[in-house]
């Protein structure tokens, strides 16, 4: 099984306040809001809802200098804000172990990748689809990326427009 090293710097631990001031709202872009964030340093990012009750967010922390893919998800089950736990993504069938940080969002659970490497949230754009799983081997969530990379270029222009480069 392929690691997250292999593909992109090594993953930053960190959780951060994930939802915990309002988001800006920039606009819609094929399916996924283009977003500002006050609690990462106003830097930008895509949302989206998917399945039942998940939401998707892909983004820059200005504040820690990483990017980060966050999901927020009653299938998380218990892990609380702070804790981290193996998970395996899954991109286009390339599998990639990662630990993730626990988050809180309106007391829904979710997880957070958090990395150095900025430009890995558009190498996961170039893909068709991501699974992610639980340390157990369990798909917390699924979805197709379509739409993504064009919302991302909005993401970036907003990061320029932000003074912060994308």
């Amino acid at each position: 099984m392929k690691t997250l090293v292999n593909l992109a710097a090594a993953l930053v631990l960190g959780a951060g306040a994930a939802g915990a001031q309002e988001l800006i709202d920039r606009g819609m872009v094929h399916g996924w809001n283009v977003m500002v964030d006050p609690a990462y340093g106003n830097g930008c990012l895509i949302q989206a809802p998917f399945e039942e009750n998940a939401v998707v967010r892909i983004g820059y922390d200005v504040t820690g200098n990483r990017g980060y893919l966050v999901i927020f998800d009653p299938d998380w089950g218990d892990i609380r804000e702070g804790e981290t736990r193996n998970v395996t993504f899954e991109l286009d069938g390339d599998r990639f172990d990662a630990v993730a940080t626990g988050l809180r969002l309106h007391h829904v659970p979710g997880a957070g990748l958090f990395f150095n490497d900025r430009n890995f949230i558009h190498d996961i754009a170039a893909r068709s689809s991501m699974v992610v799983y639980d340390g157990a081997g369990k798909p917390v969530i699924g979805f197709s990326l379509d739409g993504t990379a064009k919302a991302l270029d909005y993401a970036r222009k907003c990061q320029d427009e932000m003074g912060w480069g994308g």
